[in-house]
């Protein structure tokens, strides 16, 4: 891609995701993560509807009329976001692949966060971590990340979220609302998951294309592993061989989904040509609730 091509599919990405991120969905944001805690503003005479747990009773007294204590939320937080560029994460059999469809997502949660005054960062992984960008305010930052998601080439074709977990939790001292972004073919990471977990915010998304679910019986075909390059033929005809695909690709979703569930993490997992909009708008409004 050229600078020209990756310069608009920036601002393509930025007109697209800001103006989702304009709508509700910026409210559900701010009220889905909470701030620190509540800081002293100011005292101010009370007013009708004020909750009378926070009136200043020396005041009060000393001018014979009601004062009330109002507090700020201490809203500063950080959003990590870690995201898989491996090879696997380039297929997509609808309008776009897989990794667009994450820089689109990305861009929503990082000007969402940026407009509730929230730092963010990225990690950009493979077998490693390929790409650390710190926590950092403002639009030219954001900018940057939306480039790096779209433009960066891995220098490993497989997953390591061991790795990565483990570079994250070193790293990344503070508690901060962690997404997770992957299509998870990748080893068993359950013990890191659990112990990032228990310090941030973490949520795993799971993004896949509908072709990957299962295969289509167009005979003997030579298929390659994205991740590995390894090509090898399979009988797509055989009835045998795509019903034990279906049923590997079936465990794969569960297995994922339970071990975000085992480490107390939120998940949510869509289709790549799914409105992932609407997807996180309704994670967001369980997530408040919880």
């Amino acid at each position: 891609m050229t600078t020209s091509e990756i310069i608009k599919k920036v601002k393509q990405i930025e007109l697209k995701s800001l103006k989702k991120t304009n709508s509700v969905f910026l409210g559900e944001y701010h009220s889905s993560f909470k701030g620190r805690g509540m800081t002293f503003s100011e005292i101010r005479p009370y007013q009708y509807g004020d909750d009378v747990r926070k009136m200043d009773w020396n005041k009060t007294a000393r001018f014979n009329e009601p004062f009330v204590k109002v507090f700020e939320e201490e809203r500063e937080l950080t959003l990590m976001l870690l995201v898989d560029v491996t090879a696997s994460m380039n297929f997509g059999t609808s309008k776009q692949i897989k990794r667009e469809t994450v820089a689109e997502l990305c861009a929503t949660l990082g000007f969402s966060a940026m407009k509730n005054n929230d730092k963010v960062g990225l990690i950009l992984f493979s077998d490693k971590v390929d790409l650390f960008i710190p926590p950092k305010k403002g639009r030219s930052h954001i900018l940057r990340i939306i480039r790096e998601l779209i433009d960066f080439e891995p220098k490993a074709a497989e997953a390591n979220l061991k790795n990565t977990l483990d570079f994250f939790l070193n790293t990344i001292k503070r508690k901060s609302i962690t997404f997770l972004i992957s299509d998870f073919e990748t080893d068993d990471f359950s013990r890191e998951l659990k112990i990032v977990s228990k310090k941030h915010d973490f949520t795993g998304i799971r993004i896949y294309d509908n072709k990957e679910k299962m295969f289509p019986n167009i005979g003997l075909a030579r298929i390659r592993d994205m991740e590995t390059g390894k090509l090898k033929w399979i009988n797509t005809s055989s009835r045998k061989v795509r019903l034990n695909y279906e049923e590997y690709y079936r465990n794969l979703e569960l297995n994922t989904k339970n071990q975000f569930k085992n480490a107390g993490a939120g998940f949510i997992s869509f289709q790549n040509d799914e409105d992932y909009f609407k997807n996180l708008l309704n994670y967001f409004k369980s997530h408040n609730v919880r």
